[in-house]
Parts: C-alpha cells; sequence; structure tokens
C-alpha cells in the first residue's frame, strides 16, 4: 500500500460521479480538497463519515475547501446515497479501486476471522497545488472532519469575530 506524506504530489484521477459526469482532481486545481474513501454507500460508518462532511460543507467552503467522496460503488448506488441523505456534493465511482490504490487507501482487512481486500477509510486533504497537506489513513468515521477543520483552524489560533 502506497503512503502518501505531506507534500507528495496528490495522484490525479478522472472518476464518474453519482450523476454519471466525470470528474477530476485537475478540474479542482486552485482549491483545496478533501478527498475521502469510504468502503461502501449507505451503510453505517460511511453514512456517518458523509453526513458529516454534509454538514460542514458551509465551514469547509468559509476555508476554500471543496469535498469529494470516493468509493467503489457503481454511479447508481452513490446517487441513492445523495438522494437519500441529501448529500450534495460529488460521490465519485473508483469501481476498480485503482484510486484508492494510488492514495493508500486500499488494502488488506479482516472481518470476523476473515481476511479480504478492500477500502481502509482514509481522507485526504489536498492544497491548491495539488499536494497533500494532510493525510489521515485509517480514519474513524467522526473524525474526518474535525481532524480537517483542526488543520485548518487550529487551536489557539484567534480568528476575529464579525465585529472587529
Amino acid at each position: 500500500m502506497a503512503e502518501l506524506k505531506t507534500g507528495s504530489k496528490a495522484p490525479a484521477f478522472q472518476l464518474k460521479d453519482q450523476n454519471g459526469a466525470e470528474m477530476s482532481l485537475a478540474s479542482l486545481k486552485g482549491s483545496k480538497v478533501l478527498v475521502y474513501f469510504y468502503p461502501k454507500a449507505d451503510t453505517p460508518g460511511c453514512t456517518k463519515q458523509s453526513c458529516a462532511v454534509r454538514d460542514a460543507l458551509g465551514a469547509l467552503k468559509r476555508h476554500g475547501v471543496a469535498a469529494v467522496g470516493i468509493s467503489p460503488d457503481k454511479p447508481a448506488s452513490q446517487a441513492k446515497f445523495d438522494a437519500k441523505y441529501s448529500l450534495g456534493f460529488p460521490l465519485l465511482a473508483d469501481e476498480d479501486h485503482a484510486v484508492a490504490e494510488a492514495y493508500g487507501a486500499w488494502g488488506e482487512k479482516s472481518m470476523y476471522g476473515k481476511t479480504y481486500m478492500g477500502i481502509v477509510r482514509s481522507a485526504f486533504l489536498v492544497d491548491e497545488k495539488g499536494r497533500i497537506a494532510a493525510a489521515w489513513v485509517g480514519v474513524s468515521p467522526g473524525d474526518t472532519v474535525p481532524n480537517v477543520l483542526a488543520v485548518l483552524a487550529p487551536a489557539g489560533v484567534r480568528r476575529p469575530s464579525r465585529g472587529s
């Protein structure tokens, strides 16, 4: 499994979104992007993670960050997931898991004593130049958004209030 580090060039991708439109990382150049990988649409952990991203879209946008979710699901499954939870951001279909492999988000997992290959829940903050600003491989569903926001607005950094 490849390991991306801070400063590494983010692997390029071009995948279909939940509406069947092609989307690439290059099309987002000039913006920060939260790219997160989840194992399967509409499962408990993936729903928790994706809904947390949905709920944080306003805060992410204030920091100039776009969000993109990626899983091996087909676009039709991604569309149902998006519609069911009103996610409102691109969900990309990495059916052959090539992009997940390039990001180091594909690896050996085990459940009930059975070992198999699958998505390792991961999140990457890509900067405006297409470099990895932060990476979390094996992230918990509830930690994706807090981790990203902590990088964008570190504790102790005082933000001016509206009246200032």
